[in-house]
């Protein structure tokens, strides 16, 4: 496993985003890019003290990765990314 700080670079902060916390309870981490699905999860459970229920990646065109963590439903992604000082 890699370290946890290192996989997680920063939450994306847009509309969009906005509303996938709102509505599928998901946040999006631009993430390293050597970072796996497993890493992420591991990363993002230890850090902030949610449980991860899947994680969806993707390349950009920028070559940058992103990564969709949609949490479980006994946690709150909004709050998650209040705690986060985005929303």
């Amino acid at each position: 496993m890699k370290e946890p700080t290192k996989v997680l670079l920063y939450p994306v902060s847009t509309e969009k985003t906005h509303l996938l916390a709102e509505k599928e309870n998901t946040i999006v981490f631009v993430v390293a890019r050597e970072a796996t699905k497993a890493d992420i999860k591991y990363a993002l459970e230890k850090l902030y003290e949610v449980k991860v229920e899947k994680v969806n990646t993707l390349i950009t065109p920028k070559g940058q990765k992103k990564a969709y963590i949609k949490l479980s439903k006994e946690f709150s992604a909004e709050e998650l990314l209040t705690r986060l000082g985005v929303a």
